[in-house]
Parts: C-alpha cells; structure tokens; sequence
C-alpha cells in the first residue's frame, strides 16, 4: 500500500513531515521493515535534519542555495532561473528516502527528522510513502 501526503509549500524551506511518516508506519501495521519516502517531483528533495535548532533548517536551505545559486545564465531555462536552480538542487539530494522500521517506529536518531525541502515553491506538492517488511 502506498499512502500519499498533500502540502502546500509557501517558498523555499524545509517542512517537516516526520509526523505523516511515521503515521504510514503505524497504519500499515508491520513491524520490522523499510519506510520508502518518494516524491514526484523534479525541484524538491527530502533530507534528514537535526531539528532541536529551528535555525539550523534555514542553514542547511541557505547553504543549498549558496552551492547553487539561482541565476540566469543556466542552459536550462524552462520555467525560471529558480526552476533550473531547483533541478540541480533535486537531482543532488534526492528525491526519496528509505528508512528502518523495527518495533512498529521510524528508526531515527534523537534529534532527526525527515524534511521535504522545496526549492521552487510556493507550490501544490504531493509525496508517497510505502512500507515494506511483516
């Protein structure tokens, strides 16, 4: 079974979806498996993110975006300079994430949580997760 989540982004960030996460593991009942977190997008990611400091999630998008800055010189310039910028930005971080499920719980460590990072937003967004195991 794949569960899939709806948000709506309001600009470039990271927004935590562990919750969502986490509820498609409780829901889907099995014990000792592999979360997979997928997004059919091609300018978003999804990262794991110590989440204690608030401001180490605008770090980690500044940082993102002073490695790849939007600019317009890009050869690849089907929507904006910020959707060529979010391509190469996706294409570095990934688009999914699997992850270890024992005890009927994500296995995170104790200031981790899952991020989808948007990176051409605002935008309608939509991400999958499936588990796998008994």
């Amino acid at each position: 079974m794949v569960a899939t989540y709806q948000l709506r982004t309001d600009g470039n960030r990271a927004i935590d979806i562990t919750d969502e996460v986490a509820g498609a593991v409780a829901d889907s009942g099995v014990r000792e498996g592999i979360a997979v977190v997928a997004l059919p997008h091609t300018t978003a990611s999804l990262g794991i993110i110590s989440f204690p400091d608030p401001l180490g999630l605008i770090d980690v998008m500044d940082e993102v975006n002073r490695l790849i800055p939007t600019r317009i010189d890009f050869k690849h310039q089907h929507d904006t300079p910020q959707d060529a910028a979010g391509h190469i930005k996706s294409t570095l971080f990934g688009t999914s994430l699997s992850l270890i499920v024992t005890d009927g719980a994500l296995l995170l460590g104790h200031s981790q949580k899952v991020y989808f990072m948007e990176h051409d937003g605002p935008r309608n967004r939509q991400f999958h997760v499936q588990i796998v195991g008994r």
